[in-house]
């Protein structure tokens, strides 16, 4: 990847904040409704958007529970602030930060959730390690996102425009595999598998796992 990860973050922010306003879907899964939050529970959801996943959560936990939402872009957190607001729901929180680097404490979630964020990491081992270190012992883990059937032309992976659109980062699933063990997870699920799809001339899928610490 020769451009830098600011160049891509920026891209990405300037399609987010478009999107911020607007009632189009931005994930690629139903990580949520498969994670199965329980009473009582926290959950943090990766790359949280305008939060409606988030405020399903906080739904789902209830008063004893938690739900956060981890977003690096600023329009993100404001809409989702707005949102929580506006249908009063108290028990979230929104906060600035990158996937692997999160403003959260060790052992805090009892899960984690993400949907078509992950892709957009470079080193998608960091997000991982990151995720394993947030958890709960026992804790759990359920992530949708978009892998490669094979590897991407350099062209592609050199696009930051790619980057941006949710498949210049995607790669196969078995070195997506391998960077969620070199994040500390074993027995890795697969939930969800889509058939093979066109995206801009490359071939991907959408995937969804599921792991425990």
């Amino acid at each position: 990847m020769k451009f830098s990860e600011a160049t891509v973050a920026k891209k990405i922010q300037v399609r987010y904040a478009a999107e911020a306003e607007t009632s189009c879907c931005l994930s690629c899964g139903g990580a949520l409704e498969k994670g199965e939050p329980q009473p009582g529970e926290v959950v943090i959801d990766l790359g949280s958007g305008r939060g409606n996943d988030v405020l399903k959560a906080a739904l789902k936990v209830g008063p004893e529970g938690k739900a956060y939402g981890i977003d690096f872009t600023e329009d993100m957190i404001q809409a989702a602030n707005r949102n929580a607001e506006k249908l009063k729901v108290s028990n979230t929180g929104f906060l600035l930060g990158k996937i692997d680097d999160t403003p959260v404490k060790d052992s805090m979630a009892d899960l984690v959730i993400s949907n078509c964020t992950i892709n957009h990491a470079k080193n998608k081992s960091l997000v991982y390690k990151e995720i394993y270190r947030i958890l709960k012992p026992g804790g759990r883990f359920v992530v949708s996102d978009v892998i490669a059937t094979e590897k991407l032309p350099a062209a592609v992976v050199a696009d930051p425009e790619a980057w941006a659109g949710c498949y210049g980062g995607a790669i196969p699933k078995e070195e997506y595999f391998q960077s969620v063990s070199e994040g500390g997870f074993d027995n890795i699920e697969i939930l969800e598998e889509s058939e093979p799809y066109d995206k801009q001339g490359v071939m991907v899928q959408s995937l969804t796992i599921r792991s425990n610490k």
